[in-house]
């Protein structure tokens, strides 16, 4: 699989099967092993860690930008020095391509 990051969303209306638990684990080795899917196998999470509160709203509002592009929203919180962000695709109620591609963007973001 090419660099899952610079893949690009594909719009979901429903329709479509959500990844199983084991397909939604095979993908987490694309991304940061910080990223953690959730007991029920629908969502992926992880805690980005900053050393105030300015840099963790910055990264959020990173993490808005890419949703706007992709057309592909998380469910963010944020405080001082953190920023947890949760990928599921809400028309299957699970995880779908777009939620790694999604978190891939992240993760480069991130490191930069």
């Amino acid at each position: 699989m090419t660099n899952i990051a610079e893949r690009r969303c594909v719009p979901c209306e429903g329709g479509i099967q959500a990844l199983a638990r084991a397909a939604a684990t095979e993908m987490l080795q694309y991304l940061h092993e910080s990223w953690q899917l959730s007991l029920d196998g629908a969502s992926i999470q992880r805690e980005f860690r900053f050393i105030d509160f300015l840099r963790a709203m910055s990264f959020a509002n990173a993490a808005a930008h890419v949703a706007n592009i992709e057309d592909h929203h998380p469910d963010i919180e944020i405080g001082w020095g953190y920023c947890r962000v949760r990928y599921t695709t809400h028309a299957i109620q699970g995880l779908s391509e777009n939620d790694f591609i999604c978190a891939a963007k992240l993760d480069a973001i991130a490191l930069s």
